[in-house]
C-alpha cells in the first residue's frame, strides 16, 4: 500500500507579496495541491496524511467545499487531517462541523485520539491545535495500542512555541511512522520512521532547496519512506564571484545566464562575493530587474592596497587603523578593517 504524507500546504498564502510574480505564486500553492491529489489517484494510495496547516489561516466554507470535492475524487483513499498553528481550531472554525466525505477523517480534538482506518489494518493518532501557540509537547504521552499492523502518529510542531518535540521519545514510543509538520524544509530524522514532509511549495526566500512530500510504501510488513520533490519552483541562492575588473553590465549578464541555467521558474537570492574595484559600487536595484530576484547580498570587499594606505597615511588615524588590523587572519578583524577603512576614507572626502 502507498501512503502519502504532506503538511504545511498553506492554501491561501501569498508568497513574495509585492513582487510582480506574487499572484502566480499564490496560484501555484493551490495548483500544486491539486496536482498532489492527482498523484494520490495515480499511485492508488490507500492513505493521505495531512499533518497540519493545510490552510494559511482559517479556511472559509467555500474553500472547504473545494477541498472536499478534491477528496471526493480519490474515494478509495482515506484522508486524515489535523489543524496546525495557522489553521487552528477556534470557536468559529468550520473544520469540525463541516460535512466531510466519508473517506475523510478529521482529528480535531485538543488531545490526541486514536482512529482505526476501516479496511486498512492500521491506526492513525493525532490532535489539532486550538490556539496559535502550544508550548507543551502534545505527543509526549501518546503510545500505540491495538492489534492493527501499522500505527502512525501525525504530529505538528518542533520549536519552543509550537509543541516542542523530543526526538528520542518519538523514536522510542513504538510508532511505525511519525508524520511531522510545521518545519517547512523536508527532513528525515529517522530513516523510514520519522520525517518532516516540509511545505509542499516553498513559501518565502528562506524556504530554500527542494520541496515536496513523503511517499511511504507498506509491503510485506515493512515500511519504507522517501522524499519526493514536487514543487513548481525553488528558492535558490546564486553566488556570483567578482574581481577588480567586473562591471555592472557584466554582472547583470552573468546573473541572467546563471538564472537561465538554473531554471527561470525558480526565484533567486543573488550573493556577490570576491574583491571589487575600490571605485565600483554594484546596483542591487538593476540586478533585481534581471529576473525573479528577491534579494541581493553584496558580500564583496574593495581591493584596497593596505601597504600603500599605511604609507600614504602614516601617522594619521587611517594609517594607525590599517597597521592595527592588517595582516590578521581573523575574519572579524578583516571585516572591521574593510568596513572601517571604507568609512574613514568616505569621511575624509567630506572634509
Amino acid at each position: 500500500m502507498k501512503i502519502i504524507h504532506t503538511a504545511d500546504v498553506h492554501l491561501g498564502a501569498e508568497p513574495d507579496l509585492g513582487y510582480p510574480w506574487s499572484r502566480q505564486r499564490k496560484d501555484a500553492v493551490w495548483n500544486t495541491w491539486k496536482a498532489l491529489i492527482e498523484r494520490v489517484r495515480e499511485k492508488k494510495a490507500g492513505l493521505l496524511l495531512v499533518s497540519g496547516d493545510l490552510f494559511h489561516r482559517q479556511p472559509l466554507v467555500r474553500e472547504l467545499k473545494e477541498i472536499n470535492y478534491l477528496f471526493s475524487t480519490i474515494p478509495d483513499t482515506t484522508v486524515v487531517l489535523t489543524a496546525g498553528n495557522h489553521d487552528y481550531i477556534r470557536k468559529d472554525s468550520y473544520y469540525p462541523e463541516f460535512p466531510w466525505n466519508k473517506n475523510v477523517i478529521g482529528l480535531w480534538g485538543r488531545e490526541c485520539q486514536r482512529v482505526s482506518v476501516p479496511g486498512k489494518n492500521l491506526c492513525v493518532y493525532g490532535c489539532s491545535y486550538h490556539s496559535r501557540e502550544v508550548p507543551e509537547n502534545l505527543y509526549a504521552d501518546v503510545r500505540p495500542e491495538g492489534r492493527e499492523a501499522l500505527h502512525i502518529l501525525l504530529a505538528h510542531g518542533g520549536d519552543e512555541k509550537h509543541s516542542p518535540l523530543n526526538l528520542t521519545g518519538l523514536a522510542s514510543a513504538g510508532f511505525d511512522y511519525v508524520a511531522l509538520g510545521h518545519i517547512h524544509r523536508p527532513q528525515i530524522l529517522v530513516r523510514n520512521k520519522i520525517a518532516y514532509s516540509g511545505a509542499l511549495e516553498p513559501l518565502d526566500r528562506n524556504d530554500t532547496g527542494p520541496h515536496g512530500y513523503m511517499e511511504l510504501t507498506w509491503e510485506a510488513g515493512r515500511l519504507t519512506a522517501e522524499f519526493v520533490p514536487f514543487a513548481s519552483c525553488s528558492y535558490l541562492d546564486l553566488k556570483l564571484e567578482v574581481n577588480e575588473g567586473t562591471t555592472q553590465a557584466e554582472l547583470e549578464e552573468r546573473a541572467y545566464r546563471a538564472m537561465e541555467k538554473a531554471g527561470r521558474e525558480n526565484i533567486f537570492r543573488l550573493i556577490l562575493t570576491g574583491v571589487r574595484d575600490v571605485h565600483t559600487e554594484f546596483s542591487a536595484r538593476r540586478l533585481e530587474q534581471v529576473g525573479k530576484v528577491t534579494e541581493v547580498r553584496d558580500c564583496t570587499r574593495p581591493a584596497y592596497d593596505f601597504d600603500e594606505l599605511s604609507r600614504l597615511y602614516a601617522g594619521s588615524l587611517i594609517g594607525e587603523y590599517v597597521d592595527c588590523f592588517s595582516g590578521s587572519d581573523d575574519p572579524v578583524k578583516q571585516k572591521a578593517l574593510y568596513y572601517g577603512i571604507e568609512a574613514l576614507l568616505e569621511a575624509r572626502k567630506e572634509l
